[in-house]
Order: structure tokens, then C-alpha cells, then sequence
């Protein structure tokens, strides 16, 4: 199910926002202002609309050229705040309910289809498709936010969403990344 066209090259702002607390904390308020400035964010974007997704794709490869090893912990933490955010304002009381309700087998599927419907909103210009479901496995081809060997971001937020609504013992692995060379990044939800 290709998502994206409609919405090219545009992102949800959480990719950029659920990082500041982070970096805030870890950085200050000065080093993350002058990394925002260096990928091109004179002021932290509103929370309003739709984000350009080259300047989430440029923090996320400032914060690993200029922190290296030490973005990993951001990148993750923010994908956890992120998937928070989207729970508590994206996803009706009722569905999370369900899903939570629901054995993980049978959430699981239907929370893969509910993220492919809203892909465009953290994928933005890529395509996200679901693969296959044994085990259940993404894809987002031509991923904007590939700027590493490993979409940190992503995973956790998928991670956190699955664990939150589907079971405790849901992760996401993402085993191929576009960052790394190839076609896609993959990733596979296991238990």
C-alpha cells in the first residue's frame, strides 16, 4: 500500500519537536540551538502543520555526524516520545482500548494497517508497505530519514507503538536500511 504522493516530501513535526526535550536535557539549550541552526532551523518548527522532510533528514544526520554514537540514545528517545504523542493524540480512546483488548495476533495486524493508512505523516515522499505478516514486516522504500546505518527513529517509534497496543514483547528490528546501501528499510516486528 505506496503511501506519500499526496503529501510529498512532507513530515509530521514530532520528528524534529520529541527531540528537543532530549537534546535539551543531554546538550543544553545553547549546543541544541546551534545544532537546529546548523540543519537549517533558525527556531524550532510549529507544531501546526507538516514539516519539510529535508530539514528533519539534516538534524537527524547533524546530530549523528556531531554526536556520533552518542545520537543513538536521542534518535531512540524521541521515537518513544513520538509514538507517546501519536497514542495520546492521534489514536481514539476506543481504539486503543481495543487494540489493547485484543490478543497481540490479532492487534497486531490491525495496528500495522491503522500505521499504513498515517505513513505519510512520518514517511513523507517514501513508500511504506506492509510485506508480510509472518513475521509482520515494513518497508519503507526511498526513506527520507535514512541518514544512518540504522533508522533509530523508526524503530523505536514502531517499537513503542507495538509494545503499547499489541504486547509487551513486540519490537521492531529494522533489518535493512537504505542508509547502508540498500533498496529500503526494513523493518520486522518480532516477539
Amino acid at each position: 500500500m505506496p503511501d506519500g504522493g499526496a503529501h510529498h516530501g512532507r513530515i509530521g513535526p514530532n520528528a524534529v519537536l520529541q527531540l528537543l526535550p532530549g537534546m535539551e536535557a543531554r546538550l543544553g539549550r545553547r549546543r541544541t540551538a546551534r545544532l537546529l541552526r546548523a540543519a537549517g532551523y533558525p527556531a524550532p518548527p510549529s507544531d501546526a502543520a507538516m514539516i519539510d522532510e529535508a530539514g528533519v533528514a539534516r538534524l537527524h544526520a547533524v546530530l549523528r555526524a556531531t554526536l556520533g554514537a552518542e545520537a543513538s540514545p536521542l534518535l531512540a528517545e524521541a521515537g518513544r516520545r513520538t509514538a507517546s504523542y501519536v497514542m495520546a493524540h492521534r489514536i481514539p480512546a476506543p481504539a486503543r482500548g481495543l487494540l489493547r483488548a485484543l490478543p497481540g495476533p490479532l492487534a497486531a495486524p490491525l495496528l500495522a494497517r491503522a500505521i499504513a493508512r498515517h505513513a505519510w505523516t512520518f514517511a513523507g515522499s517514501g513508500r511504506f508497505d506492509i510485506l508480510g505478516h509472518a513475521p509482520l514486516t515494513f518497508e519503507i522504500a526511498a526513506n527520507p530519514l535514512a541518514t544512518g546505518p540504522r533508522c533509530i527513529w523508526h524503530e523505536s517509534v514502531f517499537s513503542t507503538l507495538f509494545q503499547s497496543l499489541a504486547g509487551r514483547s513486540y519490537h521492531a528490528v529494522e533489518t535493512e536500511c537504505r542508509g547502508l546501501g540498500a533498496p529500503a528499510c526494513r523493518f520486522e516486528i518480532r516477539r
